[in-house]
């Protein structure tokens, strides 16, 4: 009986096999250049998610390939320091200068490769957060101490001005850092010699259900409430600004802005930002306007106690 049973189950199988193979599924570009208005629900549902896995599929085979140029750029790397060493022998003043440029494209090539292995990450929920109790202020510091040698030979200054009386909370110290940098990032991009960016943080009261008027009943409840919802972090720029009807689109993906040294990004910095922003619960968004400089803002919300 069991060998009857199993001869039978495997006759079911094939014959549902030999179905399936018979019933071709669409190509991405039958998907693509399909009359969505001659498909019923359960059609369009399909296509759907046909190019949902599609877009994962490709997201996961360029993440693949990018990561694979790691490991000749790092030879590359070695032999620039190499040579930048002097043991291969010594360099004439053009030789030098052709390293120099070779060092900063290279440079240049890793943060493409950085910000599309995030974003990579992102897309296809493979992102992990870790949340854990810190100091807000310390976080923020030490992004701009990291960043403070090229403000310098750039000649813009930098300043930090911390929340003085903030308890420590939770948040994922590495994905906001990532944040900040990234906003201090463009900043200091388009803020020109002898300009000024401020990084700063302070308690907010946030609270999501109110409407943009409060009524009366609502602001006592804002003044009476004694703890911060969230915290707030600001990055501003002596930058020529950003038009307004580009403050929305500037956060989508591979967005850039036609200006001279927007060659230098694949304008993912700020849809990064804003994802990781997104994954803490909170919100982000610029003020601006052409020639008064740019405010970059975001909030996380504080855990209750």
């Amino acid at each position: 009986m069991a060998d009857q049973s199993a001869v039978r189950m495997a006759r079911e199988k094939e014959t549902h096999e030999s179905q399936g193979s018979a019933t071709s599924v669409p190509s991405i570009t039958e998907d693509l250049d399909c009359d969505l208005d001659a498909l019923g629900v359960n059609e369009i549902r399909g296509v759907c998610e046909r190019l949902r896995e599609e877009s994962r599929r490709r997201t996961v085979a360029l993440a693949s390939a990018v990561h694979e140029l790691r490991t000749p750029l790092a030879v590359m790397e070695g032999y620039m320091e190499l040579l930048f060493s002097g043991k291969t022998g010594p360099l004439n003043e053009k030789q030098q200068q052709i390293l120099e440029d070779m060092k900063a494209n290279e440079k240049r090539l890793k943060t493409f490769i950085a910000d599309f292995l995030t974003f990579a990450a992102i897309e296809t929920k493979n992102l992990n957060m870790n949340f854990e109790v810190g100091d807000l202020n310390n976080c923020l510091a030490e992004v701009c101490s990291l960043w403070m040698p090229r403000f310098q030979q750039k000649g813009v200054a930098l300043y930090f001005s911390p929340e003085q009386d903030f308890a420590p909370f939770a948040f994922d110290h590495l994905k906001i850092q990532h944040v900040v940098s990234n906003l201090i990032h463009n900043a200091w991009k388009f803020t020109p010699p002898r300009g000024t960016v401020w990084v700063s943080c302070e308690k907010y009261y946030w609270e999501r259900r109110l409407r943009e008027e409060p009524t009366n009943m609502e602001k006592r409840r804002l003044e009476t409430r004694k703890l911060p919802r969230a915290a707030r972090v600001i990055v501003s720029d002596t930058g020529p600004g950003i038009e307004p009807e580009f403050h929305q689109e500037i956060f989508n993906d591979f967005r850039k802005l036609s200006r001279g040294n927007a060659s230098d990004s694949m304008g993912l910095g700020l849809s990064i930002a804003r994802r990781l922003v997104n994954a803490h619960g909170g919100k982000i968004w610029v003020e601006s306007k052409p020639g008064s400089g740019s405010k970059f803002l975001f909030l996380i919300p504080i855990p209750k106690a």
